[in-house]
């Protein structure tokens, strides 16, 4: 049986994390988030779309 996690579910959970723990502060979060939605509307979005595939599928096979 294979479960699968949208990314964003586990970036989510990791921000939450690391707020819980203050090893990141509110306004640091917010600036990562922010990039983030920038970062998508400029032509790396492709290439890290494509590097986030590449790495999500090694990590897919090494579980085999």
């Amino acid at each position: 049986m294979v479960i699968t996690i949208p990314l964003v579910l586990l970036l989510a959970v990791a921000l939450a994390a690391l707020l819980r723990f203050k090893a990141v502060g509110a306004g640091a979060a917010v600036i990562v988030a922010l990039f983030g939605f920038y970062l998508a509307n400029t032509g790396a979005a492709d290439t890290v779309n494509q590097l986030v595939t590449a790495v999500t599928g090694a990590l897919a096979d090494t579980g085999r």
